[in-house]
């Protein structure tokens, strides 16, 4: 069976390499028809937002009276973890900054989380995951051949925040996530980070080492972490007049704030599968569903979106040093690597997993466990 013909949203620049996308008789995309007639309505709205800002701080503060901190930020030395805990110390909040440590982070993003501490007077823990075990876990991703191969960094990201929410007695966690820049962003191009069963089914498949002290995070914990410890997601910037290009001007001017490319390119590793084996392997672009989401939020015009895509999506001339760097890092030789690369794609589907089972829980914790 031949490939369904390539075609393009009329309104954004999403595209059939989602191969789940719908157009309207307009040739709009259904990505775009739900930012604008929903996702929208979650973004600022001038008092409503402000007022539910308002409530939202008040309430974290009550709950964190006589306590050392009163919320937990998760911070990448991204754009979005650093702003937003610009935003939570500019409201009085008192949040202790938690960075989860993989292996992978630039020099720029180690320098810009040290600084954004230091500058803000927030106090920092950085949790340092066992190299070994985490190298091997992440090499498994790799020769699963799927295009999730940042799960294991996706699951202990919330792991490693709930465990300090935890030890402190912190009811809110403070993220960075929001509508304004990731209000669109395919189901296809990466399945649900936690899905315990799918994470042990490629270990055991591929991975060679124990697993004595990754911090798993599937639905068992995150119940009893929701419903038995009380903590809660916040997601601010979702309440605030955001826009990147603000946020990075003010980071650059009142923080020393450095920048490192693309979007998530404080860590080496995603710099690399993001822009390099997610376009050329799998056919993801990421840029697509950012730009399509700054089109929806009036940040770029399509004119210009269509302009920055005929870019490629990474530097030819610096795969060969990228290649080189990871595989050394990961115990491969380039040859091996790039073997492991060049195994036939995979998805999700070809592994077990609780995909049935998490879309029903997840879609009540939305419900009932966010605020902001």
């Amino acid at each position: 069976m031949s490939a369904p013909a390539f075609r393009q949203c009329t309104r954004c620049v999403m595209d059939t390499s989602d191969p789940d996308i719908r157009f309207d008789p307009e040739g709009q995309c259904n990505h775009c028809t739900d930012y604008v007639t929903r996702i929208s309505s979650l973004t600022y709205r001038g008092e409503e937002s402000r007022w539910r800002l308002r409530e939202l701080v008040e309430r974290i503060k009550r709950d964190g009276r006589g306590k050392p901190y009163d919320c937990v930020i998760g911070i990448s030395g991204g754009v979005d973890s650093t702003y937003v805990a610009y935003v939570a110390i500019q409201h009085g909040l008192r949040p202790l900054a938690v960075h989860m440590d993989n292996g992978w982070n630039t020099d720029t993003a180690v320098k810009n989380i040290k600084n954004l501490a230091k500058t803000l007077g927030m106090d920092y823990q950085s949790h340092v995951l066992d190299w070994e075990e985490f190298r091997d876990l992440q090499l498994a991703f790799f020769k699963a051949s799927v295009p999730e191969i940042e799960t294991p960094t996706d699951m202990a990201i919330p792991a490693t925040l709930h465990l300090a929410a935890m030890e402190h007695g912190i009811r809110f966690i403070i993220s960075g996530g929001n509508y304004a820049t990731e209000g669109i962003l395919p189901a296809r191009w990466h399945y649900n980070q936690k899905d315990v069963k799918f994470l042990k089914a490629i270990h055991k498949r591929f991975g060679k080492r124990s697993l004595k002290t990754f911090p798993m995070f599937g639905f068992e914990r995150e119940t009893y972490c929701k419903l038995v410890k009380g903590i809660r997601f916040a997601y601010p910037l979702n309440l605030v007049p955001y826009s990147k290009s603000d946020a990075i001007r003010v980071l650059q001017e009142e923080l020393g704030w450095k920048n490192y490319g693309g979007k998530h390119h404080e860590s080496k590793i995603t710099a690399f599968v993001q822009s390099y084996i997610h376009p050329k392997k799998f056919g993801i672009d990421y840029r697509k569903a950012t730009l399509s989401t700054q089109i929806c939020a009036g940040e770029v015009t399509r004119q210009e979106a269509l302009a920055a895509l005929e870019q490629p999506p990474f530097n030819e001339a610096e795969v060969a040093r990228d290649t080189e760097y990871i595989a050394k890092k990961l115990g491969l030789t380039i040859r091996e690597f790039e073997e492991i690369l060049a195994r036939p794609p995979k998805n999700y589907m070809d592994y077990p997993n609780d995909q049935r089972l998490l879309e029903c829980i997840y879609s009540v914790y939305r419900k009932y466990f966010t605020h902001g």
